[in-house]
Formats: structure tokens, C-alpha cells, sequence
């Protein structure tokens, strides 16, 4: 049975006012990035809302990870072959923004197509990052997550700790890494995926520190990268001595490609990685899982902040017809509703990025039945943002993470310090930013 159960039947999804059903459905091309367990169930979405109208049919098409999905559009909008609708992970939303004559705004295209939009229905810390100065959404929120940790309970019951108190500090994390692999419970204590967006951005904003000057990019693209303080360097360095004693595992950089092979091969015994990769670790953990808060360092005055979030955005390409922009604005009506988010959020780990849907899972007693999966929206919601935590906004940052992620290995190989590395990925980025600054002046 298919996990979206025919939910525009049941909320009734607004279609055109004129069936069109005796022509051929319009057709849109969705490209993403969503591979495996996630790229199932978006399938299995789409063609839920395919079924529940007959006048539009939406295409999904797996493109790659976001870099390659991003990179195939940029080619193909230069050869007029661009998709209507692109997956962007939130790292590349200051490029797109600046990518002037090739988006088509959300909220003109709702609006001009008399679709429902309204930015408060949203959280607030999905809103934040995708509007412009004025308070518009440029690009339709569809899956948002935030880094979470997962940690096995078997091994820790094992090592003779308690599977309901997972580790809070950075210090216990440590402690209870070194009980387990002292215990033979597991190998490994922790590891982690994508280390720029877990141990450096979201790390930086749990901290109330900022990554860079003009709120962390949002101000303006005059911005230049600070995250090389005494904070980064410490955290970064004893990565590196744990790694040494043997509690931490470097799971590798960019996605972390040996981080949650290692976690469910029972190596490790924590991982730190995406709220969306509960679907994955639910398919592939022969074992119980349990889930707990990033930690933080207690002797940093404030923490924790907030976490901020990762995931994508669905941004609508310039390039197509009028008829096929009524489908667009069709299919991002359908995406907000409330049955449809919640039962998004539920299958796959993402946040539900409307409240309705939120309160919605609430009332399904989804979190009592499922204990552990509103961390992310614990973290999310946990204070109110700051200009440190609600989150970043540069241009070239696919690319700067790629540079975070080698100066972190460097640390991790010995070959520089938290602080030599922190210092030369921050020159580097600051190199990229004046890049971006002149080619979109």
C-alpha cells in the first residue's frame, strides 16, 4: 500500500477551475536528489498527486547528489532543456537568489496562479532562511532537516549506561565513547556525516558564534567568514585527539560516505547525521535506536542556542508557459498540505515545515508512539534565533564547504591544527565570497 494514501481525495486539493481532463495533462519535470529510501517516498508523493487530479502530471527525475542536480540545471537552463521545478539544497539558495532571469519567485507564481501562500502558516525558521529582505519567499520549503544524534541502545545498555540519557555535553560524549569501546561494545565511541554542516555551521549556531560579519551573510554579500576562533579550533582539535585515542572515527568530508555504514555495521556506537536519515537508519539498523540532542560545550555561556536547518527547497525555473506554471502552482499547493507535510515528516525524518502539520502530528500521537522523532524540532524551536543562529546565506558555499571539509580532514591526518586549519578555510572562503561579490554586482 502506497505510504501517501490518497490525501488530496481527503483535503480536497484545489485544480483548475476548468477540468481539462478530455486534453492531455500538463506536464511538469520535477528534477531532485533524493536517492534510495527518501527518493521512494517522494515518488510515491508525486504519484499520489498525480492520481488525485487529471490535469496535470508531475515528473520526478533523479539528478545526483544536490551539487550534480544543481550543476546538470545550471547546464541545461544555458541550453533552454531546464526542468520546471529544482531541488536546491539551502547551501545554494544565496546563488540562486542572485540568480537573476532564472527563477520565478514562489510567491509571484502563487499568487499569479490564485494558489493558497501564506508565509505564516510556516515555521519560522524554515521562513527565515528562504525570504528575501522584504519578507518574500523566493523558493517553496518542501525538506527541511537539522542534524540530530543517533546512537545505539543495545551497545549502551552493553557498556552499562543508561539508554534513556544520551550524552548532553561534549564531554560526556567523550566519556561515554571511551566506557563504550573500553566496555567491547563497539569500536568506535562516535562518527559523524557531513562535518561542515554538523561540526562547523550547526555547531557554530548550537554556540551562539557567529560563521562570518552582516548576520552570518543575510546582510548583505560585503560579508567575510570569522568562525576562526577559539571555540572552532578547540572543537576541531579534540576531534582530532579523540580520534587519536580512539573513541572517534572520521567518517570522511563532504556527505561523510563511511559515517553511516560504519554506524549501522555496529563500529560505532553514536552518529551524528541528518534528521532525514531516520527512514535510512530505521531500513538498515538491526538494532534499537535511540535519538538525543547535539551536544555543546557547558562552559559556553548561552548553550545551546538552536540548531539550523539543511534539506532543500523547490525553486520554480524561468523558461516555460503560462499553462504550465498553473501546474506548478498546483503541485506546491498540494505539497502544503497540512496531511500531506505530516505524513512527509513522518515517513522520512524532515521537519514538517508547516505548523499545521506540526500540530497535526501532534494529534495522531505520532511523537508518544514514536519517542525521539521531535528532537529536530526541539532543537529547531529550543530558543529563539539570533543573529548567530538563523542560519547562513553565502554565495559560493557549495563550493567553501567543500574547503571546510578538507581543512578539517587536515586536522584529522595531523597535518594542521584546529587553529592552522580554521584560519586557512576562512581565508580561502573569504577568497570565494569576493569571487561571488564581483560576478553579481
Amino acid at each position: 500500500m502506497s505510504r501517501f494514501t490518497l490525501h488530496a481525495l481527503a483535503v480536497g486539493v484545489a485544480t483548475a477551475s476548468l477540468s481539462l481532463s478530455a486534453q492531455a495533462a500538463t506536464e511538469v519535470s520535477w528534477w531532485h536528489a533524493m536517492g534510495g529510501q527518501l527518493g521512494e517516498i517522494l515518488e510515491e508523493m508525486t504519484e499520489e498527486f498525480n492520481a488525485s487530479q487529471d490535469d496535470y502530471h508531475v515528473t520526478p527525475s533523479y539528478r545526483g547528489t544536490y551539487t550534480e542536480t544543481m550543476t546538470g540545471a545550471i547546464a541545461a537552463f544555458r541550453a533552454n532543456e531546464q526542468p520546471h521545478i529544482l531541488q536546491v539544497f539551502e547551501v545554494g539558495t544565496g546563488t540562486m537568489m542572485n540568480a537573476k532571469g532564472a527563477i520565478y519567485p514562489v510567491y509571484e507564481l502563487m499568487e499569479a496562479h490564485g494558489r493558497a501562500f501564506d508565509n505564516e502558516a510556516f515555521l519560522p525558521a524554515v521562513v527565515g532562511y528562504y525570504t528575501d529582505t522584504n519578507g518574500n519567499m523566493l523558493s517553496f520549503p518542501f525538506n527541511s532537516s537539522t542534524p540530530i544524534m543517533y546512537y545505539n541502545r543495545d551497545m549502551f545498555e552493553e557498556a552499562g549506561l543508561d539508554p534513556e540519557q544520551p550524552p548532553e555535553t561534549w564531554e560526556e560524549v567523550a566519556d561515554f565513547s571511551r566506557q563504550i569501546v573500553e566496555s567491547g561494545a563497539a569500536s568506535c565511541g562516535f562518527t559523524t556525516s557531513w562535518p561542515s554542516w554538523v561540526m562547523l555551521e550547526n555547531f557554530s549556531a548550537w554556540h551562539n558564534v557567529p560563521l562570518g560579519t552582516l548576520e552570518n551573510g543575510f546582510g548583505g554579500m560585503e560579508t567575510e567568514f570569522t568562525f576562526n576562533n577559539e571555540l572552532v579550533a578547540r572543537h576541531w582539535d579534540n576531534l582530532h585527539d579523540w580520534q587519536e585515542e580512539g573513541v572517534f572515527k572520521w567518517g570522511g568530508p563532504g556527505s561523510g560516505p563511511d559515517s553511516e555504514p560504519m554506524f549501522y555495521s555496529q563500529d560505532c556506537a553514536i552518529f551524528f547525521g541528518s534528521s532525514a536519515s531516520r527512514a535510512d537508519v530505521a531500513a538498515n539498523s538491526e538494532f534499537e535506536v535511540g535519538f538525543g540532542m547535539q551536544p555543546y560545550y557547558d562552559d559556553v555561556e548561552g548553550a545551546p542556542q538552536n540548531s539550523i536547518i539543511g534539506g532543500a527547497t523547490l525553486w520554480a525555473l524561468q523558461g516555460h508557459s503560462d499553462e504550465e506554471y498553473e501546474a506548478v502552482a498546483a503541485f506546491f499547493e498540494y505539497l502544503s498540505q497540512p496531511e500531506v507535510q505530516a505524513q512527509w515528516h513522518q515517513q522520512t525524518g524532515y521537519l514538517p515545515i508547516t505548523q499545521a502539520a506540526w500540530d497535526l502530528s501532534k494529534e495522531q500521537g505520532y511523537y508518544e508512539e514514536n519517542p525521539g522523532a521531535d528532537i529536530s524540532l526541539k532543537q529547531m524551536t529550543l530558543n529563539e534565533p539570533t543573529e548567530n543562529s538563523k542560519g547562513l546565506r553565502f554565495g559560493n558555499f557549495v563550493q567553501i564547504r567543500d574547503i571546510i571539509s578538507e581543512e578539517m580532514e587536515a586536522v584529522m591526518t595531523g597535518g594542521k591544527s584546529g587553529q592552522e586549519a580554521a584560519d586557512d578555510a576562512v581565508e580561502r572562503g573569504n577568497d570565494l565570497l569576493r569571487d561571488f561579490e564581483a560576478a553579481n554586482q
